[in-house]
C-alpha cells in the first residue's frame, strides 16, 4: 500500500468498517453465558444488537440449541433469513470453518469434506461473503491462549486443548479454484482469510491467472499456531506489500485484539472484534461482543474517522462487483499489471 504525507490524515480516510465475530464458536455458552446467544432467536438479536452498536459485517457462524456448533446448513439458511430481515443492510459474512468444533472431547477439530464446504455457495437465502483460506495451514489457536486467560472456562479443559491444537484449515489448490469458481457463480464474495504474506502471494498468482477476479477483501489474521505471530512487524510488512485498491482489516486474539485495531484504524484500515477473538478486554475482565464495538466506534473517534453504516460499507467492500478480466481485475485492485510478450523491466500501471 502506498503511504504519502497526508496519508494519516483522517479526511483521507476511508470510513471505518467494523467485522464483528460475534457468535465464538470456541467457546461454550457456559463460558461467557452473557453474551453467548444459544437459541436462533438470541443469535438473530445479537446481530442486530451489534449492528446497532456500530458493526457493519457479521462473521456468522451457528449454534444448535444444546449450544455446540451447528454443521448443517438448513440452520445457516434460518439464522441468514433472520439477520436479513432484522438488518437488512449488514453485511453478512458466512465463516468458512463451519466445523471449528471437535464433536467430543479429545477429538482432533476437523472441518467438513471439501464437498460438504463448497455448498456454502448454495445456501439461501445467499450470504454476502464467504470466508476463504488459502493454503493448507496449521491453526493451533491454544498457542496464544494462555492459562490464567482460561480458567474456568471449557478450554482450560486438557482434552478440548489437545484437539484444538491439532486443528488445520485445509485449502489446497484445487479446493481453494474450484470453491472461488462456485461462489463467483453464485454472487457471493470470498473475503480472504490469510495467515501471512505466503498465503497473499498464492492468492496474488491466482488473481494474475483469471482463477479470481473481483475486489480483495483481505483480513490479515495475526494470531500465531501455524499464522503469522501477533507482531507488529509482520502486520507492518503485510500492509507495505498489499495492493492499494484492496480493504484490509486486522484480527488477531485476546489482548492482542484491541492494539492491532488501533494500529489498522490509524493507517486507514479496519477493524475486527467480538468474542470469537477475545472474550476479555485489556484488563482481564469479560468484554461483550457489543462492548468491544463501542469500543472500537470510541477509538474511531479520537482518531478522527467516521463509522461506515451498512450502505457505505457495501460500497466500500464492493459487494456484488466482479471483473470481466485479468487486466480489469489488476487495474481496480491497484496492481501492476501481468507482462506483456517481449516486456523488460517492471510492468507499469497504464
Amino acid at each position: 500500500m502506498q503511504f504519502f504525507d497526508d496519508s494519516l490524515h483522517p479526511e483521507n480516510m476511508e470510513k471505518i468498517v467494523i467485522t464483528v465475530a460475534p457468535y465464538g464458536p470456541e467457546w461454550a455458552p457456559e463460558d461467557f453465558p452473557e453474551d453467548i446467544p444459544v437459541t436462533m432467536g438470541e443469535q438473530i438479536q445479537k446481530a442486530v444488537d451489534c449492528y446497532e452498536a456500530g458493526a457493519t459485517v457479521l462473521h456468522l457462524h451457528v449454534r444448535e440449541l444444546d449450544g455446540t456448533g451447528s454443521k448443517r446448513l438448513s440452520k445457516f439458511n434460518e439464522l441468514i433469513a433472520g439477520v436479513r430481515k432484522a438488518v437488512p443492510d449488514m453485511i453478512i459474512q458466512v465463516g468458512g470453518s463451519i466445523s471449528f468444533a471437535p464433536e467430543s472431547e479429545g477429538e482432533a477439530a476437523k472441518w467438513l469434506s471439501d464437498d460438504t464446504r463448497h455448498m456454502l455457495a448454495e445456501l439461501t437465502p445467499k450470504p454476502d461473503q464467504v470466508t476463504v483460506a488459502i493454503n493448507t495451514t496449521q491453526m493451533n489457536i491454544m498457542e496464544l491462549l494462555y492459562p490464567e486467560y482460561l480458567e474456568g472456562t471449557s478450554l482450560a479443559n486438557p482434552g478440548l486443548q489437545a484437539a484444538y491444537s491439532e486443528m488445520t484449515v485445509p485449502a489446497g489448490p484445487a479446493w481453494v479454484a474450484e470453491h472461488l469458481r462456485r461462489l463467483q457463480a453464485h454472487g457471493i464474495q470470498p473475503h480472504f482469510q490469510l495467515t501471512g504474506m505466503h498465503a497473499f502471494e498464492t492468492l496474488e498468482r491466482l488473481v494474475r491467472k483469471g482463477i479470481y477476479m473481483g475486489p480483495l477483501n483481505l483480513t490479515w489474521i495475526g494470531i500465531g499456531g501455524g499464522f503469522d505471530g501477533p507482531n507488529p512487524y509482520n502486520f507492518m510488512n503485510f500492509v507495505q506489500r498489499a495492493p492499494d485498491g484492496c480493504t484490509l482489516t486486522a484480527e488477531s486474539l485476546l489482548k492482542n485484539v484491541l492494539p492491532f485495531n488501533m494500529m489498522a484504524m490509524a493507517m486507514g484500515l479496519h477493524p475486527r472484534c467480538g468474542i470469537e477473538d477475545t472474550i476479555i478486554g485489556q484488563h482481564g475482565q469479560r468484554m461483550s461482543s457489543v462492548e468491544q464495538i463501542q469500543q472500537c466506534v470510541r477509538v474511531a473517534h479520537e482518531l478522527g474517522r467516521e463509522v461506515a453504516n451498512g450502505k457505505e460499507a457495501r460500497a466500500i467492500y464492493r459487494i456484488g462487483v466482479q471483473y470481466d478480466s485479468i487486466e480489469q481485475t489488476l487495474q481496480a485492485n491497484g496492481m501492476a499489471p501481468n507482462r506483456r510478450a517481449g516486456e523488460k523491466g517492471v510492468p507499469q500501471r497504464g
